[in-house]
């Protein structure tokens, strides 16, 4: 029996007026469970560091873990969710494809599987919340050996049982040795490649990196004594003991440097420094202050005319008038770091520029000059700096600094209106670039040295390139952006192998947010190409080749951009022998910007023999729905049978890399080389009256099948000059053996001489590109054309 429900007229309407708002509620609800913001998931803000991201999802995942909360059944989905924010975020690429297309823009497999409880308690992010431990990753290890501090960094991984032995005493370690020597490490589970590429091979290995130096690995046991010992081995400044017929010279020479004199003085009464401290001081000090002791038991007149009796230490900062002016600064502690920071506090600060003298002294000179707001700048980070003039002698780089509150209107007209550092490249006070990375000394040093070499401007609306008639490449970004700082270095790069020929500039939006908008930028960060009146985008890696092989391709592309009508007439109305590869793609999908590069590189591999073109689908979406494109990116091949115009082949390859994408496509071009049989290698090449290039090889030879369709690249390079052929060595065994093959695939050369060649056996070319082997047979013909030429004909 069934039942029926049968409504009022006036119910009946309310439910009418409801359903439309109840089903709005539905789609909101869904929509926000789906798309929550990853930042929002994991607690952070949109200008989080990777170390805080990493650190907020830690504290999520000993909570929120399915292994901690066995009663939920959402509790894997929930960690699922966030455990792919958390993969996504700590990736500067993806990172940078969330923050401009969301969810959409990344592959479906991110975050799918995840570690045990235990794991994220005992393993994850071992050094994260050891302040004396920095954690570098592939971003700035370079900047940080190559600043001219000494490093000692621990290579390890998450999983191995030695490297958390070892965990509490590099923690003792680095407590001990804090501002003597920087103190690294480097997961080696997130930093694969830097590891790798640094030749690591066993965890946990400990290296002590100095710049322009091989680095020094550490192997004996790890003890704490032991790394201290290892260490200080390192720290090679002077310590001098200061005696009558030394002291005064020794003083002046330091002084009209600029540097002070950190002297311990050592008496039979009262305590001086013991030798490994005055050693610690000595590299904590480099630069600034030279350090020396003075035997008082055998020079006591020379202390007593210090106004020493017993023992004592004391700072003379440069150019003190020794004890006579009250600005020697003497020392109640024996402790390395309380005296670096009271010496640190006493020394003379930066050089003040003001309005007056800043156009003048930056005229012609490369500074590096800190804006500080009174006293919003900290004491330490205003000591650290102290050290950057150090650093940077050598590079003939001035130190300064500007006080934002005492000459606003000098820091307004250059835009400035928060504490930063920038470097300004000795071309007056507008040729300038800001400095966004880590305000750590390491990275404002290797920003300041990579400054004054490359050629990136910031910019503002007095100097924003919108009218200029020669090119620029603009970088649209945010500072709070880490996809935009790791970007910047790369663009320093980039600038420096483009120096002539375009010009480049950072465009921050947080302060110029009209003239972001009017180029209707979106994303951070956003690369645009001006050239006269065309302006392109760049998608692309986010490295230095990646551009300049971007800007190749402006100048010369290589990638024919298809629109329906364009497809239409020159894919489907190619001719005879014609071939066409084609990808189909969104600029919102993650896959595809990842391909983009490397289509861009294959079509310059496959110049002058395939043509390549590309399909915006977001743009033309019903054409590609047309043409039945379910999916992106789409990889088709339209081969030369011009009668079969709609027919076309799909790759289905793991591999999208321009190599693998360039061999797949060559493998559907018409041979151009000939098979051989022993009969026909020994009448056609031996004895035939033609120069010929060989490829000997074996069906089952994995290198042989990669080198295959290069062999039919060389072929048609060389058509009309070289004949080329191919020799099966698994079917002709006999023929392979009696020319000397032993291994494949091998390439020969086999010149006509105007001679029969039964006996010859060829001459070897030990390459596998195509370009390669046809120079050298061509150089090959150069050499033996007067050869040829002084042949009798009868011979020829």
């Amino acid at each position: 029996m069934g039942y029926r429900v049968v409504l009022g007229g006036r119910r009946r309407r309310l439910v009418q007026l409801l359903l439309p708002l109840l089903l709005l509620l539905f789609l909101v609800a869904a929509v926000l469970a789906e798309g929550r913001d990853y930042y929002d998931l994991l607690g952070v803000s949109r200008e989080a560091t990777t170390r805080e991201i990493r650190q907020a999802f830690k504290k999520l995942a000993l909570t929120m873990h399915p292994d901690k909360n066995p009663g939920d059944p959402s509790a894997h989905e929930k960690f699922l969710q966030v455990n792919r924010a958390y993969e996504v975020l700590k990736d500067e690429d993806l990172r940078k494809k969330y923050d401009k297309y969301g969810e959409k823009g990344l592959d479906e497999q991110q975050g799918g599987r995840y570690e045990s409880w235990n794991f994220y308690r005992y393993d994850f992010g071992i050094y994260d919340d050891d302040l004396e431990i920095i954690t570098l990753d592939s971003g700035d290890f370079e900047a940080a050996v190559n600043s001219g501090e000494i490093w000692f960094v621990n290579f390890y991984f998450p999983r191995c049982s030695h490297c958390h032995e070892l965990a509490p005493t590099w923690r003792e370690f680095a407590k001990e040795m804090d501002g003597v020597i920087r103190i690294g490490a480097v997961n080696c589970g997130d930093n694969n490649h830097l590891c790798r590429r640094k030749g690591i091979n066993s965890y946990p290995s400990l290296f002590i990196y100095r710049a322009g130096q091989r680095p020094e690995k550490f192997n004996s046991e790890r003890t704490k004594d032991n790394l201290v010992r290892f260490s200080m081995q390192f720290i090679t400044t002077t310590i001098t003991q200061l005696w009558q017929g030394n002291v005064f010279n020794e003083i002046e020479q330091a002084f009209s440097s600029g540097l002070g004199w950190l002297i311990t003085f050592c008496s039979d009464t009262g305590d001086c420094l013991e030798p490994r401290t005055r050693q610690k001081l000595a590299g904590m000090l480099d630069g600034l202050v030279k350090v020396g002791w003075m035997d008082c038991t055998t020079e006591e007149k020379l202390c007593e005319s210090f106004q020493v009796t017993g023992g004592a230490t004391a700072l003379f900062p440069p150019g003190s008038a020794l004890d006579k002016d009250g600005s020697v600064l003497w020392l109640n502690t024996l402790d390395s770091r309380e005296i670096y920071s009271q010496a640190m506090n006493h020394l003379p600060g930066l050089e003040l520029l003001t309005s007056d003298s800043f156009q003048r002294k930056l005229a012609r000179h490369r500074w590096l000059v800190s804006f500080t707001f009174g006293d919003r700048s900290s004491n330490a980070a205003s000591n650290e700096y102290k050290k950057l003039q150090a650093f940077l002698r050598d590079d003939h780089i001035q130190v300064g600094r500007v006080d934002c509150i005492s000459d606003a209107e000098l820091c307004q007209s250059l835009y400035i209106h928060k504490p930063c550092v920038a470097v300004f490249k000795g071309l007056g006070i507008h040729d300038f670039e800001i400095h966004h990375g880590k305000d750590v000394l390491y990275n404002i040093v290797g920003f300041a040295r990579d400054s004054v070499r490359a050629h990136v401007t910031t910019l503002r609306p007095d100097n924003f390139p919108s009218d200029r008639k020669e090119p620029w490449l603009v970088d649209f970004f945010a500072p709070w952006c880490p996809p935009c700082r790791a970007l910047l270095p790369e663009l320093r790069k980039a600038s420096i192998q483009l120096a002539g020929r375009m010009r480049f500039g950072t465009l921050d939006c947080t302060i110029h947010h009209n003239l972001c908008s009017m180029y209707n930028i979106q994303a951070y960060p956003t690369t645009v190409i001006f050239n006269g009146s065309s302006v392109h985008e760049y998608e692309g890696q986010h490295s230095a080749d990646g551009i300049l092989e971007f800007i190749q391709d402006l100048v010369s592309p290589s990638v024919v951009v298809l629109d329906p009508s364009s497809f239409a007439e020159r894919v489907k109305g190619r001719a005879e022998g014609q071939i066409w590869a084609v990808d189909f793609y969104a600029p919102w999908c993650g896959p595809c910007q990842a391909l983009m590069p490397e289509w861009r590189r294959m079509a310059r591999l496959l110049s002058g023999q395939i043509l390549v073109g590309s399909v915006d689908c977001q743009r033309f979406q019903s054409f590609c729905q047309g043409q039945s494109v379910r999916a992106y990116p789409e990889i088709r091949l339209y081969p030369g049978n011009a009668r079969q115009p709609d027919r076309f082949m799909s790759y289905n390859g793991w591999h999208r890399d321009s190599h693998s994408l360039r061999a797949w496509a060559l493998s559907y071009l018409p041979r151009a080389s000939v098979d051989l049989t022993p009969e026909t290698f020994r009448s056609l090449v031996l004895s035939g009256r033609d120069h010929w290039v060989l490829d000997f090889y074996a069906p089952w030879c994995g290198p042989c099948q990669h080198f295959a369709p290069e062999f039919e690249v060389l072929a048609r390079i060389l058509k009309g000059e070289v004949r080329a052929g191919k020799v099966d060595c698994q079917a002709h065994y006999q023929t392979c053996q009696s020319a000397g093959i032993t291994a494949y695939p091998t390439v020969r050369f086999y010149p006509y001489l105007g001679t029969r060649r039964f006996e010859h056996s060829g001459e070897h070319i030990n390459s596998r590109d195509a370009n390669v082997i046809a120079d050298t047979v061509r150089q090959r013909l150069q050499q033996l054309l007067p050869r040829l030429q002084n042949k009798p004909k009868d011979e020829l």
